[in-house]
């Protein structure tokens, strides 16, 4: 009877398994990071993505829209220095399900995203940061792993000295 047991425990253990990408590494038990699974999300992000890139006139129109959020993810340092006037701040690093609720509220909320390397004066509070490790890129990601599906990103390199832009000072 107890090795009946066992097998059955086994089995069912073992269902949802099944249901996983083999050829993929898979995290260990209780393991809490999945760059796999990280992965996998990059690349289903990515045609996505493309497809919300928006310029400066765009993104400031949206802006002005109802039910827009412009989400500033640099840390609350560089925000209280300058920032685009009427962002709001929740810096990258402080992402959970918890903080972007608080935050954004409605997983449908439109939302328009920007970072250092928006800006072309590579000055503070917006130092450039390598092309490839711009913080949109992280935002973007972790905003559509986090279920916001309503989120564009701004495609322009902007100086933030243009009134155009509305940057508030800190």
């Amino acid at each position: 009877m107890r090795f009946l047991v066992a097998m059955l425990a086994a089995a069912i253990v073992a269902t949802p398994a099944l249901a996983q990408d083999k050829t993929r590494p898979q995290p260990s038990a209780g393991a809490q990071i999945d760059y796999a699974g990280f992965q996998d999300l990059t690349g289903e992000v990515s045609a996505y993505r493309a497809g919300r890139l928006v310029s400066h006139a765009e993104f400031q129109r949206m802006a002005r829209e109802p039910g827009t959020i412009v989400l500033d993810a640099r840390s609350a340092d560089a925000y209280a220095e300058g920032h685009i006037d009427g962002a709001v701040n929740l810096p990258f690093t402080d992402f959970t399900d918890q903080s972007l609720r608080q935050t954004l509220r409605d997983p449908n909320v439109r939302i328009l995203i920007y970072c250092n390397n928006n800006f072309s004066n590579n000055a503070r509070p917006v130092l450039l940061k390598r092309v490839e490790l711009a913080l949109n890129i992280q935002t973007f990601i972790n905003l559509y792993g986090y279920g916001y599906r309503n989120v564009y990103e701004l495609a322009d390199v902007v100086d933030f000295n243009d009134p155009a832009v509305r940057w508030a000072r800190g």
